[in-house]
């Protein structure tokens, strides 16, 4: 069976943006895999694992994504996820505006509804640049500091569609675009 995730897919402008800095980063610190530039998005919701039956349902459920308003955010600044001096997840930050924490749950409640679980963890929004650590020792916290230092710049970002998305874990780029859902 494949696997699906629902998200925000990033502009054109931004995509380019954020592979500029993956550019320059990729010459700062060692990672397995760096996310392809047509490939960078937000995620709302991983849903793993999905029979073609329930794709059709979900795809039905979500289409009440297409009664939420559109909105504005920032994204931008460096992050990492895990241990500081091996971080297994290298992102740049969205900021969770009141408007986008809305759009998740309401993702959720749209995927509650044809049997899916709900995430335990607080949603943390973010764009994934590269994840599986890969240097040969381990990284100096003065270094993370000062990278989240220099790569401290937002850029506005209006949110005016949710994708589903399949994965391809053996392509390039690995997201495939199911169905889209304009918002208002």
């Amino acid at each position: 069976m494949a696997h699906y995730f629902i998200a925000i897919q990033l502009p054109e402008n931004l995509q380019v943006y954020f592979s500029a800095w993956q550019t320059e980063l990729q010459t700062k610190l060692t990672y397995k895999q760096w996310t392809h530039q047509k490939d960078l998005h937000v995620t709302l919701q991983f849903l793993g694992e999905v029979d073609d039956n329930k794709i059709r349902q979900l795809t039905e459920a979500l289409d009440e994504l297409e009664r939420v308003s559109s909105f504005d955010t920032k994204v931008g600044s460096l992050g990492i996820f895990g241990n500081p001096n091996k971080p297994r997840v290298l992102w740049a930050g969205v900021n969770k505006t009141n408007a986008l924490a809305q759009l998740q749950k309401r993702v959720e409640s749209c995927t509650k509804t044809v049997g899916f679980p709900e995430e335990n963890r607080a949603y943390t929004p973010h764009i994934t640049l590269a994840k599986k650590w890969n240097g040969t020792g381990s990284l100096d916290r003065n270094t993370i500091e000062k990278l989240k230092e220099a790569w401290n710049e937002t850029r506005p970002m209006t949110v005016e569609e949710v994708v589903l998305y399949r994965i391809h874990p053996k392509q390039t780029p690995k997201y495939e675009v199911v169905k889209q859902y304009k918002l208002r």
